[in-house]
């Protein structure tokens, strides 16, 4: 994990990226996606750091269609960052796997986003056991 990359200003995780060998993240303007990345135009136009700080939770735009840095967004507002990136780096340690190329990672299989924070904060899917 590259933690200095840190959480993209859509929620998802820069510093888990499969892309960070040769991406500075979000913030450092060379993302590959940074020409057309609407939730980064936005929290910048806006001021904020992300959209997890902004007033509109209901948003939908660009990546934000999406359960993952919906999830991610909420964790932050509901948790802080830090410990965002504590979880995330933890469940990394314990083999939790973000995404690879070609690979739909573990945070990719839910579609209930309170299920889905229970996972960053356990590492554990709710009703599975473990081998």
């Amino acid at each position: 994990m590259k933690r200095e990359l840190g959480i993209a200003r859509c929620g998802l995780a820069c510093c888990l990226c499969s892309e960070n060998d040769h991406c500075g993240g979000c913030n450092s303007g060379a993302c590959p996606g940074v020409a057309f990345c609407e939730n980064r135009r936005c929290s910048a136009e806006k001021e904020i750091a992300g959209c997890w700080a902004c007033d509109s939770r209901d948003c939908r735009r660009g990546l934000l269609q999406k359960i993952k840095p919906r999830a991610f967004n909420e964790f932050v507002r509901r948790y802080g960052l830090k410990m965002l990136l504590d979880c995330l780096e933890e469940n990394e340690k314990n083999g939790v796997v973000y995404h690879r190329a070609g690979i739909r990672g573990d945070y990719d299989e839910f579609d209930d986003t309170e299920s889905l924070l229970a996972f960053i904060r356990t590492g554990k899917r709710e009703g599975r056991t473990e081998l």
